[in-house]
């Protein structure tokens, strides 16, 4: 069996993710956790929304997340040192 595409992340390495990428959080209510990344010329606002209760992501959501920020699984992933060990 080979290695899984979309490794499993805990919650802290995702937001350590998305702040290494220049997100800001803009609110929490309750579990769940956005972030937001401003539109700037060429590209659009984007928004994160991660909840902060679960263990571990499954591979479904760690890809919804990353479509929700804009960026490629390799920058998702290559943006701490954690979670590029991960890939």
């Amino acid at each position: 069996m080979g290695k899984r595409r979309y490794p499993p992340l805990k919650p802290h390495e995702v937001v350590a993710i998305l702040l290494a990428n220049n997100f800001k959080k803009k609110r929490q209510d309750g579990s769940h956790a956005q972030y937001e990344l401003e539109a700037t010329e060429g590209s659009q606002r984007r928004l994160v929304t991660v909840d902060m209760s679960v263990s571990d992501f499954w591979e479904d959501i760690i890809k919804s997340m990353i479509r929700q920020s804009g960026l490629t699984r390799e920058e998702f992933y290559g943006a701490t040192r954690g979670t590029k060990k991960k890939l």
